[in-house]
């Protein structure tokens, strides 16, 4: 395949460029807590403070899982076996799928599926041009919400899930138990998921991976009103809210918040709100995970564990979990833990 002459196409069945995300607004802005759903940090300039997120000396997550997928990424490909379809959930810039894509066997397709539509298509043209071989899909929809794989050339091709980041740690345990359903019936008879899992460890660790010494974190956090007022009408003075983010020991959770410095009436969506002194709009929850719980956790949703990488300090994790084949339902693996 010449990448000049056969870009990949976006599969949007679902019209995610028209996203609920006013409804979301309205409905969260009135709650008791006011919310806002994580997954609108990732407009255009969202994503590109995340990536600068990454870089951060502070933020650990992202380069101990590069360096565990780095060390193991030979042993992934051979458990996950050749010609996959690797079909990875919020695809981002994609930097981590790189190292799977080249370690992989032949595999037979790559379909990214994100919600931003811009960086989904520049991800998907470049990962094309370098693997001209390679069927490459990509399906802009909200990965959270039930939505359709495109047509591939080969169908019958073990489906593997890719969900790095620890980005399951933005579910509740409910709604992880949910939506790793969903997963199992997505990857199908003999299926599988590689997925990074951000592990227990101590809060002062947390606090600072959440509260970095540059702003970048906050910038990131109050993006996300600068698209209610770029996209929704809205009237949010950006300094008149503060980033706010914490542990909570009681949850097991990582908080973040944006704080009103003041009472204050604010018009979005074509709806107004009011906000107290101190009252906090609840912007993303980051769960950290104990190993042995969130196996229980995929058990329940019908995976099967075969494989768990580590670093050796135990922060973060990635873990393979296999469906059951028709040919042979009531399989188990064994895990193998890299790291001790």
């Amino acid at each position: 395949m010449n990448s000049d002459t056969m870009q990949p196409s976006i599969h949007d069945p679902e019209h995610a460029s028209r996203s609920p995300f006013a409804a979301d607004v309205r409905i969260g802005l009135n709650r008791p807590q006011k919310r806002l759903n994580c997954k609108y940090f990732y407009d255009e300039r969202g994503a590109a403070l995340f990536d600068r997120i990454c870089e951060l000396p502070e933020y650990y997550l992202t380069r101990t899982e590069m360096q565990i997928m780095s060390r193991y990424r030979e042993q992934m490909a051979a458990a996950i076996g050749p010609r996959a379809v690797l079909v990875e959930l919020g695809s981002g810039s994609a930097v981590k799928t790189r190292l799977l894509l080249e370690s992989l066997a032949a595999p037979a397709a790559y379909v990214p599926v994100d919600i931003a539509a811009e960086q989904l298509e520049h991800v998907a043209r470049h990962i094309a041009a370098d693997h001209p071989h390679l069927d490459v899909a990509p399906v802009c929809a909200d990965f959270t919400r039930p939505f359709r794989l495109p047509q591939l050339r080969y169908p019958s091709a073990r489906r593997v899930l890719y969900f790095p980041g620890s980005t399951i740690g933005n579910f509740s345990p409910r709604q992880a138990a949910r939506f790793l359903r969903q997963l199992a019936s997505i990857a199908g008879p003999g299926g599988a998921l590689l997925i990074g899992v951000d592990l227990d460890k101590d809060p002062a660790v947390l606090h600072a991976a959440y509260n970095d010494t540059e702003g970048v974190t906050a910038e990131f956090n109050l993006n996300i009103l600068h698209r209610i007022n770029r996209e929704l009408g809205g009237t949010f003075d950006p300094n008149d809210f503060r980033h706010y983010a914490f542990y909570n020991p009681r949850h097991g959770r990582v908080e973040m918040h944006l704080v009103s410095r003041r009472e204050q009436s604010v018009q979005a969506a074509g709806t107004h709100f009011r906000f107290r002194a101190g009252e906090s709009i609840f912007t993303e929850s980051s769960y950290k995970h104990d190993l042995n719980a969130f196996v229980s956790l995929a058990d329940a949703a019908g995976f099967t564990l075969t494989h768990v990488w580590t670093d050796p300090r135990r922060w973060f994790s990635v873990q393979l979990y296999s469906t059951a084949s028709p040919a042979d339902p009531g399989s188990v693996h064994h895990a193998e833990t890299a790291e001790r």
